[in-house]
């Protein structure tokens, strides 16, 4: 019995030891992020006394819901993010099972792979611009070799309706990052699972569908999840890379913003809080859909 509680009582040591080294960090994070959060909240709801708002209230929620350019703003980010995500992970795995397997090259190849890691989304997004731009490198290119008249019958893929442009920045960055999470799981599982469904009889799809896959996914899924959110609250790429309309929901935020009359501020905020929203519901999935995982393993 006394085992169990110094047990116990180390247990509980440990745990306060923890927090309390993390405590500053936690501070700060708490301070600038949720005070921030707070801020935009309050003001999402029209409580901005400088302005002589001070009765809270909804209007800033319902005016943007009843808004089409809010609507197609929405379904266009959400359509950006899903669609980067979804073709970077593909991309991500079938690279993944390329590298995993010894061949001559194979350390530079992975140096290629990896190598836009480090580098920030607005540069991967002004090469962007240069290349696919209808006045950019391959259009002159194309103009050059006589496959085009002219420089602006290059195929739009900035400023499009599509969004080709935004997707593509994203697939060149995020590859790598859910390439290297793969790469690493893969590893570390080895190919024993894979040979031995091979011998109960499993042909290359039912051993990669049935084995391969999940196991890849408990780490693949978290990953995905934070591209998903990347993307979704982005606001430099869309606002570089996008069309004016319909406009991705982090660049309507920031015009309503940036706007000179003050009375637009809780509209902007509000389009942040159904951002931060929906980041918040990814993470309470994951975790639901984590835990359901590892009690069905």
């Amino acid at each position: 019995m006394k085992e169990s509680v110094v047990i116990k009582d180390d247990a509980w040591r440990e745990r306060l030891k923890l927090v309390l080294m993390l405590a500053p960090a936690l501070l700060v994070i708490f301070l600038l992020f949720g005070g921030g959060l707070l801020l935009g909240l309050l003001q999402s709801f029209n409580y901005m006394p400088i302005i002589g708002l001070n009765n809270p209230n909804l209007d800033a929620y319902k005016s943007i819901l009843s808004d089409s350019e809010f609507l197609l703003g929405f379904a266009l980010t959400f359509y950006i993010a899903f669609t980067s995500t979804f073709i970077s992970m593909i991309l991500a795995i079938g690279i993944a099972l390329v590298l995993r397997h010894p061949f001559r090259g194979k350390r530079f190849m992975n140096f290629l792979f990896q190598l836009n890691l480090p580098i920030p989304h607005i540069v991967g997004a002004v090469g962007i611009l240069f290349l696919f731009a209808q006045s950019g490198f391959l259009a002159r290119i194309a103009q050059s070799a006589h496959a085009i008249h002219q420089p602006s019958d290059f195929p739009a893929v900035i400023y499009d309706s599509w969004a080709i442009g935004i997707i593509l920045e994203y697939i060149w960055k995020e590859v790598p990052f859910l390439g290297v999470i793969a790469i690493a799981n893969l590893q570390s599982l080895g190919e024993d699972y894979e040979a031995l469904a091979q011998t109960l009889g499993a042909n290359l799809w039912q051993r990669f569908r049935h084995v391969t896959l999940p196991l890849l996914m408990p780490g693949l899924l978290p990953a995905s999840i934070i591209v998903f959110a990347f993307c979704f609250g982005a606001f430099e790429i869309p606002y570089l890379l996008g069309s004016t309309y319909p406009s991705t929901l982090p660049v309507l935020a920031y015009r309503s913003y940036s706007n000179i009359d003050l009375n637009a501020r809780p509209e902007a905020m509000a389009m942040s809080m159904v951002i931060a929203l929906l980041v918040i519901a990814l993470i309470f999935l994951y975790m639901v859909a984590s835990r359901r995982w590892l009690r069905s393993d």
